[in-house]
């Protein structure tokens, strides 16, 4: 193995060495743990040491890198302090997940580290929004994300490269070609012989190196990060190397050919790079053991701090409170009494051009956004406005662009993104529930993003453009949602989640767009969030609605003037207003639960099971539900009327109203 020093100083490679050689010998007692049962689980970075070394070496300090769950040298190079990554990997409580994920999955701002997450892929995504912000800000700043070549094959892959090359974006995308996906064989995962060759198709450079030599790894990504800072465009990075252990060690190295480990194991970085400083005199045999001793030493005591803490004390209070970022809301009240008399849809991008001219460094994006105003044309004029630097439009790629979104908050960032329709979601789904939803419970990170949700039926859509899904998310522990069903609730609440650091599901009805006017405040304010409001007062019985529900709910029941009906709308589902809900239970006795989205598993079925759990003393009926039919949206007018609730609405009512 051949090693070009260039212009590095004899200091320079002793201390490359040192850093080359700590994650290996932190590796081999890490071994030894798991083996008497002190650590759960380990990834091998045994073989690979040079690419996180020498990768982390070539990048600046305050430069953002995306590890990968082999990566230990990254956080050691980065100084990452020993006992604290000990107590993570032993699920501490001085931990960086605090007990709550474990090995590498966790970030750390102090040191410029965004952990993954297991499914592998998401992280590009969120790179490509950290280089955003950079790029925004005019600081000339690479980013650095790690993927292996197992994980390359993912949708997120093609997604994060193709955004960040559309957008040219200062990001370097490493692949460690280990040659195998646990114990799937690269020909097996794709039919290319090196990822080099992907770059023509994205409009980027391409370099493949040694992923052994060390110096080769530092030399190369030194040279890309210089490009990507001074140029502004992505480099791809292939990384040639072999996993000498199991993809983790339960799964062993079985499958691996005769002859591959000991051919691979002549190419290991740290014993070619300590035999090339001994034999250029750079290096005595009697340094490699005083360090040697000296790294133990140091990996020795910061064992002994971790192993003296005690084991992590599970504090319901506390898990549940760190859930969210820390805000407390503060109302805004209209500076004045001026109003307008706007449309739903008008409310919505009246709210958003407020929250831009607030918000200086709030970022919209989406599907078709800029110069023709999204579909619905909500963000119509924005573009010529506030520029297209802050109102981007995005390639078909919901994933990326939700990953985006939690890159620019990681960088202290707001931004939105628009659904084109609600129901396309689900091609940006894994980084909701899991990046999303995950982050500030898991790593103290806040995720300050609000994604638009154009949603419902009744509008002759059919399945695809048509869902109520909010349900889908209401089920997931950090995430918070809001549905309007007025012009005025639309742009508070708006406003609200905006200013809001935690992760929002903002959904608006389509048929309520064009459908429903107002007289809304001129000026900027909020709604708060996780309080209902009362539509009506009554005495007979209690509505509990959102959304589209409220217009049904009133319309079914000013043709039925003989029930004294009190309408809850509960514009906030998650966390939804449990007192508001108790109070009118307890006063009416009856209470039905309203919603479009289907019948089973709806947010309707929660609330009825906390009222009969609550509330059971109160009722003098049993807890009643309407919602939409157990199948797809249909696109005939006859068939979709059919499935929506409002033809079933009118008899539920006199049903629950005469028991």
């Amino acid at each position: 193995m051949k090693f070009d020093t260039k212009d590095l100083s004899s200091a320079d490679l002793l201390a490359f060495y040192r850093a080359l050689l700590l994650p290996r010998l932190i590796e081999e007692k890490m071994l030894i743990l798991l083996r008497q049962g002190k650590i759960s689980k380990w990834f091998s970075g045994y073989g690979q040491e040079a690419i996180s070394v020498g990768a982390t070496l070539a990048m600046q300090s305050d430069e953002y890198i995306l590890p990968m769950h082999r990566n230990l040298g990254i956080f050691t190079t980065r100084e990452v302090p020993l006992d604290r990554l000990f107590a993570q990997f032993q699920g501490k409580s001085s931990g960086f997940t605090k007990g709550r994920d474990r090995s590498f999955h966790f970030g750390s701002q102090a040191h410029h580290l965004v952990g993954m997450i297991s499914h592998l892929g998401p992280q590009m995504g969120v790179a490509d929004g950290i280089a955003l912000a950079h790029k925004l800000r005019n600081q000339q700043k690479a980013t650095l994300v790690i993927t292996g070549d197992g994980g390359a094959s993912e949708g997120d892959f093609h997604e994060a490269v193709n955004l960040a090359a559309v957008w040219q974006l200062p990001v370097i995308f490493l692949i460690e070609n280990n040659c195998w996906g646990l114990s799937t064989p690269s020909h097996e995962q794709f039919n290319f012989d090196s990822f080099t060759l992907k770059g023509p198709g994205y409009g980027i450079q391409t370099r493949q190196v040694d992923g052994n030599n060390l110096l080769e790894v530092y030399h190369t990504i030194e040279e890309a990060a210089k490009t990507a800072r001074h140029q502004s465009q992505p480099i791809l990075v292939e990384c040639m190397t072999f996993r000498i252990r199991g993809h983790e060690e339960a799964s062993g190295t079985k499958y691996y050919p005769k002859g591959l480990i000991d051919k691979w194991t002549s190419k290991d970085p740290i014993d070619n790079y300590e035999s090339f400083l001994l034999g250029q005199g750079l290096m005595t045999a009697k340094q490699v053991e005083e360090i040697k001793t000296e790294l133990n030493d140091k990996i020795t005591l910061a064992l002994q701090q971790s192993n003296a803490e005690a084991p992590v004390t599970a504090d319901t209070k506390v898990e549940e409170q760190d859930l969210y970022a820390p805000y407390k809301q503060k109302i805004t009240l209209p500076k004045s009494r001026r109003k307008n008399t706007l449309r739903f849809v008008d409310a919505l991008s009246e709210g958003l051009e407020q929250a831009l001219e607030r918000h200086p460094e709030l970022v919209l994006m989406g599907q078709d956004i800029a110069e023709y105003g999204g579909v619905f044309k909500v963000t119509e004029g924005f573009a010529e406005r506030f520029g297209k630097e802050r109102i981007r439009n995005t390639p078909i790629s919901e994933s990326a662009v939700i990953g985006s979104a939690l890159g620019l908050s990681i960088q202290g960032m707001k931004a939105i993104v628009e659904m084109q329709f609600a129901d396309f979601v689900t091609c940006g789904f894994n980084q909701i529930v899991n990046n999303l939803a995950k982050s500030h419970y898991r790593w103290d990170q806040p995720a300050d993003v609000v994604i638009r949700m154009p949603t419902g039926a009744g509008v002759g859509a059919g399945p695809f453009h048509s869902q109520s899904n909010e349900s889908w998310f209401f089920h997931t522990p950090g995430l918070k949602i809001v549905y309007p069903s007025t012009p005025y609730d639309a742009k508070g609440l708006l406003h609200a989640a905006i200013e809001d650091p935690n992760p929002y599901l903002y959904f608006e009805h389509k048929a309520l767009y064009r459908s429903q006017t107002q007289n809304v405040p001129q000026d900027y304010y909020t709604v708060e969030v996780g309080k209902a409001r009362y539509v009506t007062r009554g005495e007979d019985l209690t509505v509990i609605t959102y959304g589209m529900g409220v217009h049904w709910a009133i319309d079914t029941l000013t043709e039925l003037e003989t029930i004294d009906a009190e309408i809850v709308d509960l514009r906030t589902l998650l966390p939804w207003d449990q007192e508001t809900v108790r109070i009118s239970v307890n006063k009416t006795n009856k209470v039905l639960i309203l919603h479009e989205d289907t019948l089973t598993g709806g947010i309707g079925a929660e609330i009825a099971a906390w009222i009969s759990e609550h509330c059971f003393e109160s009722l003098d009926a049993p807890v009643m539900r309407e919602a939409s039919l157990d199948t797809p949206v249909p696109f005939a007018k006859p068939l979709e009327d059919n499935y929506l609730p409002k033809l079933r609405l009118k008899q539920k009512l006199l049903d629950l109203h005469r028991y």
